[in-house]
């Protein structure tokens, strides 16, 4: 049997792709229209990553406002609408994040999206950035019902990009993409840029990077360390 190809899973909010901007500017466009008042971006930002849902409940939790579950239903339907026609006005890659994805295709990897994002939102996200043809899989909360921290959506993005979950490596930024990497049995590399309200380093994961031209060296080290 030949070897399984290196596949380098990444995260996309608050990893590969700075998209606060334009999350946290729809979600207060949302609340506005509610009559909620807006959250501060940073505080905001540490909303990000568990999907569209998830943020709308945190903030409403920030505000100890409760809601009936059809009245959430009708906030996600309208950040999904206002989200989609304005998913990369201020949205850019996070810098040397272009130039690392160069690096890690010509030394032949394969390179996959595992994301909470719904997956519709994440191919369009990485079409206007033009990213898009680079990945042999993008997989979003919806591809297969469940998410991350639960590995199976790892295990399965891998499988869909034809890679091998010995032979590869996640990317991420948060306590979710770590604890998803774990369980799968995956080696993990955690940026310190992303939008945990958590440091990285107490998470544990197998690298840490500051930057995006670390990367390949990065994966390189753990891939000469499994042998």
């Amino acid at each position: 049997m030949p070897t399984a190809p290196v596949t380098v899973v990444f995260d996309l909010d608050g990893t590969l792709v700075d998209t606060a901007p334009d999350l946290v500017a729809t979600l207060n466009s949302v609340f506005g229209r509610y009559g909620l008042p807006p959250v501060p971006f940073e505080q905001a930002r540490t909303m990000v990553g568990g999907g569209a849902r998830r943020m709308i409940e945190s903030g409403l939790a920030r505000e100890n406002c409760v809601l009936a579950t059809s009245e959430i239903d009708r906030l996600f339907g309208d950040f999904i609408a206002h989200y989609s026609a304005h998913i990369a006005d201020l949205s850019q890659p996070f810098p040397g994040a272009v130039r690392a994805l160069d690096a890690l295709a010509a030394r032949g990897y394969r390179l996959a999206i595992c994301t909470n994002k719904l997956e519709r939102l994440s191919r369009l996200l990485l079409e206007k950035l033009d990213l898009g043809a680079r990945f042999a899989a993008i997989c979003g909360q919806d591809s297969f019902g469940v998410q991350k921290p639960d590995p199976e959506i790892l295990r399965r993005t891998i499988r869909q990009a034809g890679g091998s979950l010995e032979r590869a490596v996640m990317v991420g930024d948060s306590v979710a993409d770590i604890d998803a990497a774990r369980a799968a049995r995956v080696a993990v590399i955690a940026v310190d840029f992303g939008y945990t309200d958590t440091p990285v380093s107490e998470l544990k994961p197998d690298r840490i990077i500051g930057h995006f031209d670390h990367l390949a060296g990065a994966v390189s080290d753990l891939l000469a360390e499994d042998g």
